[in-house]
């Protein structure tokens, strides 16, 4: 297994809500996501391969957070595979045959949240410092 980037409980903070059940293999997953949409991106990191720069890692915890938060709304169990629905309720909003849009230039689609997270701390590919 890969870096993981946030904890059950940043994610409890960010949310609002308790962990979800496999929360570890959520976190895993969607810091394998951030990796992808961060292939070029170049930071500082430690001897584990961690950053080592506290905004970094702030930044791909809110993002991982953000990202897990989508996929549970979505109805998404980590695989991608409910990304792909054809109708969702939620309350009194009820949404139905989603076309799916181009991928992202990393081949991931990312939470619009997580992709902010990244975009302000100078994260994204194409991000010259």
């Amino acid at each position: 297994m890969g870096r993981v980037y946030a904890t059950p409980e940043q994610l409890a903070l960010y949310t609002g809500t308790p962990a979800p059940e496999g929360v570890d293999r959520l976190l895993a997953r969607a810091s394998e996501d951030v990796d992808a949409a961060l292939l070029t991106a170049v930071y500082r990191v430690d001897d584990d391969g961690d950053p080592t720069d506290p905004a970094v890692a702030a930044a791909l915890a809110a993002a991982v957070c953000a990202h897990v938060e989508w996929q549970l709304a979505t109805g998404d169990d980590g695989t991608g595979a409910a990304g792909q629905w054809d109708s969702v309720s939620i309350g009194p909003v009820s949404l139905s045959g989603r076309t799916p849009g181009p991928p992202a230039a990393s081949g991931v689609d990312l939470a619009p949240r997580a992709h902010r997270a990244l975009r302000a701390a100078g994260l994204l590919p194409g991000v010259i410092w």
